[in-house]
């Protein structure tokens, strides 16, 4: 099983997150079920190259 981690919160009644991959992309739920279904429909979006020009984060290795 594949997973990513996203970032989560809750504002009134709506549950709000973004991908740590992508901090752009903002998606909301009414559930924090409904939350992590429109997450994974925003990832394989973003993966699939569906949405143009996406700022992507990633992590640098120094030496």
């Amino acid at each position: 099983m594949n997973t990513t981690r996203f970032i989560h919160w809750r504002d009134g009644d709506m549950w709000l997150g973004y991908l740590e991959e992508f901090p752009d992309y903002w998606t909301q739920g009414e559930t924090m079920d409904e939350l992590k279904l429109q997450l994974r429909d925003l990832f394989n979006d973003l993966s699939a190259g569906l949405i143009p020009c996406a700022r992507q984060s990633a992590e640098l290795e120094l030496v």
